[in-house]
């Protein structure tokens, strides 16, 4: 008896060992073993704690739809340049005596990262031209994980504006935002790739429209927004609560490099003329009368005796240029240009710029406190390239 009673305790032992091993490392197994009617929680806790039921909806407030609409057509851009770096044994006459010329000038590549948007089916993308300025290769990286060598289709570095290219089938284009509609207030998403750490989105609401006078670009005409914009950032996406486009993220106010609360992007108007002029001719085409303007200050305007407080003074004219043939002439003060008054310098480019080259347009001048006006034949803006920065 005792010896039945042994085989009977170590076969128990056996068993439920067996069972143990079963329950851990397969429990689907142990869920079969015991039918599909019974249901064991294997998942063990030593506090008792909550659970939300499975597919809950998401609270109201909540962007996730308009996130993922827009988050598949950001994309990340990857740039690198090429230079020429001496070394610096060159300069020390005792390593040139015993090395000579083996010690020769050496190739090195920069790597910088920035964010676009993909604007069309065929592969265009918007980003900002300090992006791709200067850059010998660019490849860019999509959300689904694919990536390709983009292409410069053209760039404007007046509004600091690039298109590139890429071939790839079935890119996710984002479905462009009624920017005029947009007012101070409205709730605003920015995505891109800050510091490099991946696609991230960051919320906030417009602080102001139509900022200028920055000195960030020659045109101006920011969206401000208080949504985190960091180092990474540049040329990505700002979308509203519905995921359209509203506007291409380019600036931070910040002391440190880091976001202050303050950004600046281009309103999608200006991006899609820009783009538009790009994507058919290569280069943006704007009107140009050449000369100097200069804003009237108070200053200014007691020490000439002006009345005027809008308008811009003529500072200087180009000689032979469209302003000078059409007899403008330096201290003349620029008051209307086809009819819409110029309140200061900002918008005097503005308005010029707007004008088509071999047009005549009708400029409206005081000079020595009496008004005239002036048909010049707008000529075209010479293409301004920007300084190369050390960043």
């Amino acid at each position: 008896m005792r010896r039945y009673w042994l085989l009977f305790a170590q076969t128990v032992t056996v068993v439920l060992a067996i069972w143990f091993i079963v329950a851990t490392l397969k429990p689907e197994w142990a869920g079969r073993m015991l039918g599909k009617s019974e249901k064991v929680n294997l998942n063990w806790s030593t506090v008792p704690v909550q659970e939300a039921p499975a597919g809950l909806s998401p609270t109201q407030g909540s962007y996730r739809d308009a996130a993922r609409r827009a988050m598949p057509s950001v994309v990340n851009i990857y740039t690198s340049k090429a230079s020429r770096q001496r070394n610096p044994m060159l300069d020390d006459p005792l390593f040139r005596r015993f090395f000579g010329d083996r010690l020769e000038e050496q190739d090195e590549k920069q790597f910088s990262l920035g964010s676009g948007v993909i604007v069309s089916p065929q592969g265009y993308i918007l980003t900002n031209n300090h992006v791709v300025e200067a850059a010998d290769e660019i490849e860019v990286a999509l959300a689904d994980g694919r990536k390709a060598a983009g292409k410069v289709v053209g760039t404007d570095s007046e509004t600091d504006l690039a298109v590139i290219k890429i071939n790839l089938d079935n890119v996710p284009a984002i479905t462009l935002g009624r920017a005029e509609q947009l007012k101070v207030g409205d709730v605003v998403l920015a995505i891109g790739n800050p510091f490099g750490v991946g696609q991230t989105v960051t919320m906030g609401i417009v602080s102001a429209l139509g900022r200028s006078h920055l000195g960030i670009n020659t045109f101006e005409n920011f969206i401000q927004t208080d949504a985190a914009i960091n180092p990474g950032n540049s040329g990505g996406a700002l979308i509203d609560t519905n995921g359209n486009l509203l506007g291409i993220n380019t600036a931070i106010y910040s002391r440190s490099g880091g976001s202050l609360g303050i950004g600046f992007a281009i309103p999608v108007t200006t991006v899609k003329t820009v783009m538009d002029s790009i994507i058919s001719t290569g280069q943006v085409v704007r009107g140009w009368i050449g000369v100097e303007p200069q804003d009237i200050t108070p200053e200014l305007a007691e020490s000439f005796g002006l009345k005027q407080k809008t308008g811009t003074i003529i500072a200087g004219v180009l000689r032979g240029g469209p302003a000078d043939r059409a007899g403008i002439r330096p201290g003349d003060i620029l008051i209307a240009v086809d009819g819409h008054v110029v309140n200061d310098t900002t918008e005097m480019l503005n308005l010029i710029a707007q004008l088509k080259p071999g047009n005549k347009a009708k400029m409206t001048i005081l000079r020595k406190n009496e008004q005239t006006s002036l048909d010049v034949l707008v000529g075209k803006r010479p293409v301004i390239r920007r300084e190369e920065s050390d960043e």
